[in-house]
């Protein structure tokens, strides 16, 4: 048998072809088999000679996705007061669609209690110290005024990767805008005024975090 002579682009392929069907039909009912079939040209040994099952392929596509989000986060824009930067940050996310669809599909894997007990790890410590670091610049140019720059952090990250998630907390349309606005209430009453509760961006808000709840499209079997 010949030699894959271009491994990684082989790998990429998998993942773009995988990636496609997720967003469309959904992680759990899009089977190894189906990935082979979007590609057309690939057998099962050649998917597992680069991946050991699917939860791996999702694994890889969401480590990806995660460095990309996190890439184009303006942390460093020195144009930006602390305050627009946590905005940008959390509007450009919800605004991704493509990424929203990949987190409603990776977030079943944390009735893992392995799974879930790395991911509340990231949301408090990476992830805070993220939004800390956008609070503090705001204390420093006079946008926030918090006094509790940690405190705020911390129910940043985790009241809006964990409380809003329909996942855990199962919400209408009309119930998680409800509960953005008490987000924003919350944080706007220690000194972090994200948004008005009135402005459009609490529905940008919600209707982006409603997609983690999204329903994939259902399969017409032939």
């Amino acid at each position: 048998m010949a030699r894959n002579s271009h491994p990684e682009a082989t790998r990429q392929r998998i993942l773009d072809a995988a990636r496609k069907l997720f967003a469309k039909h959904g992680y759990e009912r899009t089977s190894i088999q189906d990935i082979i079939n979007e590609l057309g040209d690939l057998s099962k040994g050649a998917i597992y000679h680069h991946f050991p099952n699917k939860a791996a392929i999702l694994d890889a596509l969401t480590e990806a996705d995660t460095a990309q989000v996190n890439a184009a986060l303006p942390l460093d824009d020195d144009s930006l007061s602390g305050l627009q930067k946590i905005r940008h940050w959390m509007l450009a996310t919800v605004a991704n669609r493509e990424h929203m669809l990949l987190l409603r599909d990776a977030f079943p894997l944390l009735n893992d209690p392995k799974m879930l007990s790395e991911n509340l790890k990231y949301w408090r410590t990476t992830n805070a110290s993220m939004f800390r670091q956008c609070i503090e610049d705001g204390i420093k140019d006079g946008s926030i005024s918090t006094q509790y720059p940690r405190e705020a952090s911390e129910l940043l990250a985790l009241l809006s990767n964990y409380w809003l998630a329909p996942m855990f907390y199962p919400a209408t349309a009309a119930e998680l805008k409800h509960r953005v606005r008490c987000l924003l209430t919350m944080l706007a009453a220690i000194g972090l005024p994200l948004f008005d509760l009135d402005s459009p961006e609490v529905n940008t808000l919600a209707e982006g975090i409603a997609l983690l709840g999204a329903e994939p499209e259902h399969r017409t079997e032939p």
